[in-house]
């Protein structure tokens, strides 16, 4: 794991991946769940998947290939969830090992992207929606992963 790294989005060439007409997948990772979405090859709009339920690391991975399988993957954005001092804790380790072993499975670039508040976020437009909470413990890691590839997007889109 010392060679892998993810990379911040100010690193990605976007225009590269638009040219290649390529889409981006983003995911949210979770201890208990893996939140995917997806965007458009425009790099406007993210869209979610599904929402996998982790049982062991390779059925998960194969699990996620099989979502994606018809689409060319540019980039796999990683929500990358900062503590709110800023700093990196248990949980962005459990995500860099996560990605690290799922690099064996893609080739291609992945970036972290700050979701500190994706969960929350989220989770606050479910109930001002008034979906009950059998319906928002369904999708709520696929909303946060929507939530987080669309950050990523909308940050590509300004620069």
């Amino acid at each position: 794991m010392s060679n892998f790294f993810l990379k911040n989005l100010i690193e990605i060439k976007i225009e590269e991946i638009v040219a290649s007409e390529a889409v981006i997948l983003g995911l949210d990772v979770g201890d208990k769940t893996v939140g995917v979405a997806i965007s458009d090859r425009r790099m406007k709009i993210a869209s979610g998947i599904t929402t996998i339920s982790r049982n062991g690391t390779d059925r998960d991975f194969k699990l996620l290939l099989k979502c994606v399988r018809d689409c060319k993957i540019g980039l796999i954005v990683f929500g990358w969830p900062l503590q709110m001092n800023g700093l990196a804790g248990d949980q962005c380790k459990k995500v860099l090992k996560f990605a690290c072993q799922l690099s064996n499975f893609f080739d291609t670039p992945f970036a972290k992207w700050d979701e500190r508040f994706s969960t929350r976020a989220v989770s606050s437009l479910m109930i001002q929606a008034d979906l009950s909470r059998g319906k928002r413990k369904k999708v709520i890691n696929q909303s946060a992963a929507v939530y987080i590839l669309q950050g990523a997007l909308d940050f590509f889109n300004r620069v």
